[in-house]
């Protein structure tokens, strides 16, 4: 129900470059990701509170992709049962 969609996956070299198309309840439209092995290079979110998302993206610039989806999963947003940091957690895990 809250799942996110795979929209692109590509890779140069170590690189990989991933979109999701998050669920409908949250603010966001969709969520770019890139990484490097299990670390997190970039997350840059298309819509939603820009503030907090690109907050989000800052910080998790540099964590390993487990360690940001432990972090993540499960925060609720307004009692929507996922939130935009939600959404990143479940796109991580399709990775």
């Amino acid at each position: 129900m809250f799942d996110v969609t795979l929209i692109s996956d590509t890779r140069e070299g170590a690189v990989r470059r991933t979109s999701f198309k998050t669920c409908d309840v949250v603010c966001s439209e969709q969520i770019d990701i890139e990484t490097e092995g299990d670390i997190i290079r970039s997350v840059k979110y298309v819509k939603g509170c820009h503030g907090n998302t690109q907050g989000i993206g800052r910080l998790c610039a540099g964590m390993k992709v487990g360690d940001v989806i432990d972090r993540l999963s499960g925060i609720d947003c307004k009692a929507r049962g996922t939130s935009c940091p939600d959404q990143l957690a479940r796109a991580l895990r399709k990775l």
